[in-house]
């Protein structure tokens, strides 16, 4: 058997996050080869992933950030089983290492994303790599990417609400940015504007609100405008411009932007939250 130093087992920990004694195995099994080592750690990983595939992983954490120049910001998910882990400093530095090459490479999809390398392997790999580590369920579920003239994150306290909005104007008081990067998590809306919302969704909304009318007794020459009415109420509370503004209600976000600057907009929103 190949003598392996503690230099050894401290060097593979460092390229795998793998603990001490898994290390050491690895190297004894791989005979001091580094390479087999990271391998037959991979491979555990895979053992456990496959054992586990039907578990729940409905923890984890949601992280947003953008790059140096703030034109590109991006929006990852990482999941795993439970609470615990969700609050670990190793899972966590994983979720932020995640991100970072999601940054640096500007990248534009999940799948892209997965097969970036992080530390001379795939991002997909290094999660597998991670559940043999860990012991749980781990998947990379989610990514958005927002690219804009200024492009600001949100993460809110606990790592399980992010968002990133995205504006047409760079050079504006950050709190401006702040505030409707935090309106879009407390209050979800689903476009940024009526032009943003599907027309099947406008068209089921006018469905509802001409049922609700009938059901009320209203004469049937005036469903339609009720409905109208109706949909008006629905931009105002879903749409991000059209709803009243969380820190002062006697305006819409649209006319706290336009009170900054009279063109200042909102070009793109990502939110994501656990257990929504």
């Amino acid at each position: 058997m190949a003598s392996i130093s503690a230099a050894d087992v401290a060097k593979l920990r460092k390229m795998t996050g793998a603990g001490m004694m898994d290390c050491k195995k690895a190297l004894q099994e791989a005979e001091g080869d580094f390479d087999k080592g990271v391998e037959i750690i991979r491979k555990k990983g895979q053992a456990v992933a496959n054992k586990r595939a039907d578990r729940e992983a409905g923890e984890g954490v949601v992280l947003a950030h953008t790059t140096d120049d703030e034109k590109f910001g991006a929006l990852i998910v990482l999941n795993c089983e439970t609470d615990f882990v969700a609050k670990n400093a190793d899972f966590v530095k994983l979720a932020h290492d995640i991100l970072d090459k999601s940054l640096e490479n500007k990248v534009e999809s999940l799948d892209e994303l997965k097969a970036i390398q992080l530390n001379g392997v795939k991002i997909e790999d290094k999660v597998v790599e991670q559940i043999g580590i860990i012991g749980e369920k781990l998947e990379l579920s989610y990514y958005a990417y927002v690219s804009a003239e200024h492009v600001h994150s949100y993460i809110h306290p606990g790592n399980r609400l992010a968002t990133l909005a995205g504006f047409n104007k760079p050079g504006i008081d950050n709190q401006v940015y702040k505030d409707v990067a935090m309106q879009i998590a407390a209050m979800n809306p689903r476009a940024v504007d009526k032009d943003g919302v599907k027309q099947e969704e406008i068209d089921r909304e006018l469905e509802i609100g001409k049922e609700q009318a009938k059901r009320e007794g209203k004469p049937e020459n005036l469903l339609e405008k009720i409905a109208m009415g109706k949909l008006g109420k629905f931009f105002k509370e879903n749409t991000l411009l059209n709803q009243e503004f969380v820190k002062d209600n006697k305006q819409t976000i649209k006319q706290y932007l336009n009170s900054v600057d009279k063109d200042l907009t909102v070009t793109e929103f990502k939110r994501y939250t656990l257990n929504d």
